[in-house]
């Protein structure tokens, strides 16, 4: 398999949205069609994201929101499932920490704790309080 990384943050709306119902992040039956046609707009708005191809398909994405200096946060890092455990997600997270190396780390996650932790994330005790999105 050959995979084909990029680097960009202007992925194809469609795609991107497969993706994230692929891995149970978005619901057929509460997403609108505006919504689809801005579902990247999280990505635009990051300070840098990678993606990953296979056969011109978008198989994985991941998003970092960062100060370019003490911290840096991996939101949405996403792989199609047929293409997980094959290394693309290890790559796209190697690819965020390279593009800012020396900062400090951080994911929010759950299902994905044991991925991260074979990384080298490690748990903290730290708190954070949400307010759902609408998009997922």
């Amino acid at each position: 398999m050959n995979v084909e990384y990029k680097t960009g943050k202007d992925l194809p709306c469609e795609e991107l949205y497969q993706l994230f119902l692929a891995v149970g992040w978005a619901k057929e039956e509460t997403t609108t069609q505006d919504m689809i046609d801005h579902f990247n707009v999280g990505f635009l708005n990051s300070t840098f994201a990678f993606s990953a191809w296979v056969d011109g398909k978008l198989v994985g994405c991941v998003r970092v929101l960062s100060d370019l200096h003490f911290r840096s946060v991996i939101l949405d890092l996403a792989v199609l499932p047929a293409f997980q455990k094959q290394g693309i997600g290890r790559e796209l997270v190697r690819r965020c920490r390279a593009a800012c190396e020396g900062s400090e780390w951080l994911v929010q996650t759950d299902k994905a704790k044991g991925f991260y932790e074979k990384i080298g994330f490690k748990e903290n005790k730290d708190f954070f309080l949400t307010i759902p999105s609408k998009w997922f």
